[in-house]
């Protein structure tokens, strides 16, 4: 009995695609810790840092269909499904493991319900976690509603996985026309809700409620099948430098201040629409487009493609305790942020220990003993 591969392997990567990943999973840390001293979205230091979740989007579904969309001859849905578990799971996994030891050492006013959440019920929720299934609010045990309140980020997991199945289950079968048509009216649902709906900005989607189900649906179909539509259409841009333009671009995208303010909620809405939907496919074709020719930028992009994932999904239990710390404390941002940029390096040491330590291992085995068909 030997072994064949079930089909094709790993294709090359774009390699500047990989290292923007990166880039945006390290200003989201940054963004993360300092939220903690902003009290409101519209006084956030890097304000639109949760526009790095609908750029992931928009990139996981270009590289799906540059990976998957020549090969559904060679492959099932299931085989499909199974690829994206093995990619994406294990890391969910740590993420929630690393959320569940860390758990009773956050306790603070800002998370109510810590101190009073027995153990068995953090396993069970831990336990749940795993799964990649919503929790109901009912079962919340952290106080914020939040689908997985042991790792916070899983939920955008959650609706990557939807993304995922829909593209599988038709949406791979869409002509290219069917599939713009598909992609404008997504458009015109994550404009909607930003000009008329109640915040002004995307900012949601992690808990199971009807306003949050609404936000994340918004900001997952039209970035995840506008990136499918982007790879198809192959109008990629080639311009030198390509990778420090692409940085720069979404680091002040992110970094924009509140537009507006409390009183025309619509002009920041704007805004992010125009970031989500003209700027971000732009900020992608141009990635696609480049290439890195020096040595130095080639193992940067290697680098922050390759922790980036790991990064985003492991670092909120270390944010819900320096959170808990400081609003406990009362502690001032001119003391707190040098804990703040430790928690910064300490966050990148860890992703990079899960990758190497467990994430790959535990991936080669996975791809090995489900990947691999007997002949």
């Amino acid at each position: 009995m030997t072994k064949m591969p079930a089909y094709l392997e790993t294709k090359s990567h774009y390699q500047i695609l990989d290292g923007l990943r990166g880039v945006a999973a390290l200003i989201v840390v940054a963004f993360h810790v300092l939220e903690t001293y902003s009290g409101d979205r519209f006084h956030q230091i890097i304000n639109h840092g949760y526009l790095a979740v609908d750029f992931f989007f928009l990139l996981s579904g270009f590289v799906v269909a540059y990976a998957y969309d020549d090969r559904w001859g060679k492959m099932t849905q299931w085989d499909f499904y199974k690829r994206r578990l093995i990619r994406l799971q294990p890391m969910v996994i740590m993420g929630t493991i690393i959320g569940a030891a860390l758990f009773y050492f956050q306790a603070s006013p800002v998370f109510p319900t810590i101190s009073t959440t027995p153990v068995w019920q953090m396993l069970l929720v831990m336990v749940v976690g795993f799964t990649m299934l919503p929790l109901p609010l009912s079962m919340d045990i952290r106080g914020w509603q939040e689908m997985n309140p042991l790792d916070g980020p899983a939920w955008s997991l959650f609706f990557e996985y939807i993304a995922n199945i829909l593209y599988a289950l038709f949406i791979r079968k869409f002509s290219k026309k069917l599939l713009a048509v598909f992609v404008i009216l997504s458009a015109l649902l994550l404009i909607q809700y930003l000009l008329m709906g109640p915040q002004g900005d995307v900012i949601g989607g992690w808990s199971l409620n009807a306003l949050h189900l609404h936000i994340s649906f918004a900001r997952l179909l039209y970035p995840f099948f506008a990136g499918v539509l982007l790879c198809r259409m192959g109008k990629l841009i080639h311009i030198k430098g390509a990778f420090a333009v692409c940085s720069l671009l979404i680091a002040i995208v992110l970094a924009i201040p509140r537009i507006g303010g409390s009183e025309h909620l619509w002009m920041n809405g704007l805004y992010e629409a125009f970031s989500i939907i003209v700027v971000f496919p732009l900020i992608v074709a141009i990635g696609a487009g480049g290439n890195i020719t020096g040595k130095l930028s080639m193992k940067v992009c290697k680098f922050f493609g390759a922790i980036s994932y790991p990064l985003y999904i492991t670092h909120y239990p270390l944010i819900y305790l320096y959170t808990g710390w400081v609003a406990k404390n009362k502690v001032p941002m001119s003391y707190g942020i040098w804990f703040g940029v430790l928690l910064f390096v300490v966050s990148i040491i860890i992703a990079y220990a899960s990758l190497k330590l467990y994430d790959e291992p535990v991936r080669e085995w996975l791809r090995k003993r489900f990947l691999v068909k007997r002949a």
